[in-house]
């Protein structure tokens, strides 16, 4: 392949790249408007972001040991295909339901896209060199689609409404399908991960059923919230139960005995809680109760975004010279930082202040990601050290579900009437100010995100976390498994 056609394949894969990462924030800036034409309380608001974001963490690793086993061109089309699909009916939706099962289509498309991407990209640039400079131009996306997203989609929502932050994604969609069809070729593994079953039903009880008590708990009661968490702590005994049989397990238990890996995962969780939580809150903020449109509300969280583009390569080289504690312990305190003075904003706190504390947040977060992924992997084996990062893109997905979940959960259940603040949220207006006392208490959980990520990193990045990380290591060279490839 032609240096040339490698370039094309590699842009080819960050326009998937993009159009996912997009989801994850072009739908927030447009929630407030999209909340009042379809009648959409606090949970729905969730939903609309959770059903996406819940998919896909639990899909990720299927889709990739999929695209392995039956082809990974194959697997790329038809994922464009189905989140085309999905992004059109989105666009289409009637009623929030709708719009919710419309989410999971995009989001069962988007699965088969990132990881796979990624698959095809390491498999397309074997140079070293060059496969380090693509996955450099791969990340880079992501800063990309965080600054574009609530920027596009506040433009996107005051010109049309919010249905065209979705119509977007079907030119892009079809672009991408066609390219792919002309320009990637087909590839598959040598030897794929077999299916795993039911790890993969055993990961949807557990964060559906975790998902669904945290958002749905202030209204249904207590009841209903203890039978899912139950549920949701069965499920996750069986989970650990059935892989530590399987020859071929979806998760490899075995990673959890390294504790930087093990740090990777809860800190990523932690870590993607605290973004998720700051996008949901914030635009409720700024738009329903600062009365701020939807493009100056996207244009608010620029500072995140460009902080986040500008930190995170300065975090990588930190990571390579010095190791991750230094980046993870800056990231920490910001995070820390950040959701404290949130924690203190009023209606009448200067917009330069608040923007002020949005790019000590993006400084944290900026600082947070790089290093996840290289602790995930410190020490592991070649072979499997794409398992582990794909079990820290999921810890991604599944810290972002669970931090709008909580987010939205203690605003709906603290003091303030949940029905006054999902009144205001879905009529635009301030009410009495009642959202923001109570988004105070979510923002302080912010903090305690930071808290988790700040302990995390002081236990998992020293020599005992390091000497934990050989040894399992070691075991895995003993007796490997069948895995999936990088991605």
């Amino acid at each position: 392949m032609t240096r040339r056609r490698r370039i094309l394949v590699l842009l080819i894969c960050c326009m998937s790249l993009l159009i996912v990462s997009l989801d994850n924030t072009i739908v927030n800036v447009a929630l407030p408007s999209l909340g009042h034409d379809l009648h959409a309380p606090v949970s729905g608001l969730q939903w609309t972001v959770d059903a996406y974001t819940l998919t896909l963490a639990s899909l990720l690793m299927l889709a990739g040991s999929t695209a392995d086993r039956v082809g990974r061109r194959r697997t790329f089309q038809t994922g464009l295909v189905i989140f085309t699909a999905g992004s059109l009916l989105c666009s289409l939706a009637p009623s929030l339901g709708w719009l919710v099962a419309a989410r999971i289509v995009q989001a069962v498309g988007g699965s088969m896209l990132n990881p796979v991407a990624m698959s095809i990209i390491t498999n397309t640039f074997t140079d070293r060199r060059e496969r380090a400079q693509a996955i450099g131009v791969w990340g880079g996306v992501v800063g990309v689609s965080m600054a574009l997203g609530p920027v596009v989609g506040g433009l996107l929502t005051d010109a049309v409404n919010w249905r065209a932050i979705f119509w977007i994604n079907v030119p892009i969609g079809l672009l991408a399908l066609f390219l792919t069809w002309r320009y990637v070729p087909e590839s598959k593994a040598p030897s794929a991960r077999g299916i795993d079953p039911a790890g993969q039903i055993l990961v949807i009880v557990l964060l559906g059923t975790l998902t669904y008590g945290i958002i749905e708990g202030p209204a249904a009661g207590p009841a209903v919230s203890a039978v899912c968490f139950a549920v949701a702590a069965a499920a996750l005994v069986a989970l650990v139960v059935c892989e530590l049989r399987r020859p071929e397990p979806l998760i490899d238990m075995r990673f959890f005995r390294s504790a930087p890996f093990s740090g990777a995962a809860v800190m990523a969780v932690a870590g993607f809680a605290g973004l998720g939580a700051f996008l949901f809150l914030n635009t409720l903020y700024l738009q329903s109760n600062r009365g701020l449109s939807a493009l100056a509300a996207g244009l608010c969280t620029l500072p995140v975004a460009v902080t986040t583009t500008i930190v995170g390569p300065l975090s990588g080289r930190l990571v390579g010279t010095r190791g991750p504690r230094v980046p993870l312990i800056v990231a920490g305190v910001c995070l820390t930082s950040a959701g404290a003075l949130l924690s203190q904003v009023t209606l009448t706190t200067p917009l330069p202040l608040l923007l002020g504390i949005y790019l000590v947040f993006g400084v944290g977060f900026g600082m947070l990601n790089p290093p996840i992924t290289n602790t995930a992997v410190s020490g592991m084996p070649l072979a499997q050290a794409g398992v582990a990062a794909a079990v820290a893109s999921t810890s991604r997905q599944v810290g972002q579900s669970l931090g709008v979940a909580i987010a939205g959960s203690v605003v709906s259940g603290s003091v303030v009437s949940g029905s006054v603040v999902s009144n205001a949220v879905v009529s635009g207006a301030a009410a009495n100010g009642a959202f923001v006392p109570a988004a105070h208490s979510a923002f302080r959980v912010n903090a305690l995100y930071g808290l988790i990520v700040l302990a995390v990193a002081l236990l998992t990045t020293g020599r005992w976390a390091r000497a934990t990380a050989e040894r399992t290591a070691a075991r895995l060279s003993e007796s490997p498994q069948v895995t999936l490839s990088r991605g």
